[in-house]
């Protein structure tokens, strides 16, 4: 579904990114796994067209660069970590945005399915309930089960997550996992995600891109790149020793 050439990043005479090449098919869950500033959010910027670049980025065996905006949003949802709201939109309006892509024309009614679309979304975060509350009234877990819904609205082939779990207490983290792990079971979906989580990552995972300072450290299988010598030497430390003895607490 997607492919990554030689993509690079830079940014006021630096490199963020540098020369990375991955591939990810439908049905795959690819995790974006590293220490901080190893590129890993500029990377999934790249590919929303968010940021300018070098090398070849293709989605469906077409250069993104050459889809038109509506028509890439209806083939690829993002989810970021921090989301700035200054208006009172309820939670349903904010989902409902999700539609937008869809939509004939400035003045038209909406798209056929989009209604549906939308209150699946709302069941799906738990937001039914909250559907007339304002955005400015949600704690930070609820504002990000706001635009997980939105994103889930969209219906994109494929979503694009930077932390989405980031915000919320561990029943929605498990949740919102289990559901983009549902999410994904229909045919012609993928997912990539930035996760500081390993277990997590390991957890939901079926593949992965270990970044280490705008590089590709390793890459493959979940099991192929997370392996305890690939961890150390990005992290510096005995990564799964350690994670070991932190879960010894709850035997």
């Amino acid at each position: 579904m997607l492919k990554a050439e030689h993509v690079t990043v830079r940014c006021d005479g630096k490199t963020i990114v540098h020369d990375l090449s991955f591939a990810l098919g439908t049905g795959q869950w690819l995790m974006l796994v590293g220490p901080n500033g190893a590129g890993k959010s500029t990377l999934i910027h790249a590919i929303s067209q968010g940021v300018p670049y070098a090398g070849s980025i293709t989605l469906g065996g077409r250069d993104v660069r050459s889809y038109k905006p509506a028509h890439l949003a209806r083939m690829i949802g993002v989810l970021s970590q921090q989301h700035s709201v200054g208006y009172a939109y309820s939670v349903e309006e904010v989902v409902s945005l999700g539609r937008y892509a869809y939509a004939s024309g400035m003045l038209s009614g909406g798209d056929a399915e989009g209604k549906a679309r939308i209150e699946e979304a709302l069941e799906l975060t738990g937001l039914t309930q909250l559907r007339r509350a304002s955005v400015l009234t949600l704690s930070g877990g609820e504002l990000q089960r706001t635009f997980l819904a939105q994103v889930f609205a969209q219906n994109p082939q494929l979503l694009i997550l930077d932390e989405p779990a980031n915000h919320l207490d561990l029943v929605y983290q498990k949740h919102i996992f289990s559901l983009i792990g549902q999410w994904l079971k229909t045919p012609g979906r993928a997912v990539m995600s930035v996760v500081h989580d390993l277990s997590l990552a390991r957890r939901y995972g079926t593949h992965a891109v270990l970044m280490d300072r705008g590089h590709s450290a390793a890459q493959g299988t979940i099991g192929e790149t997370l392996t305890r010598e690939n961890l150390q030497d990005v992290y510096e430390m005995d990564v799964c020793g350690w994670m070991r003895e932190m879960y010894a607490q709850w035997q």
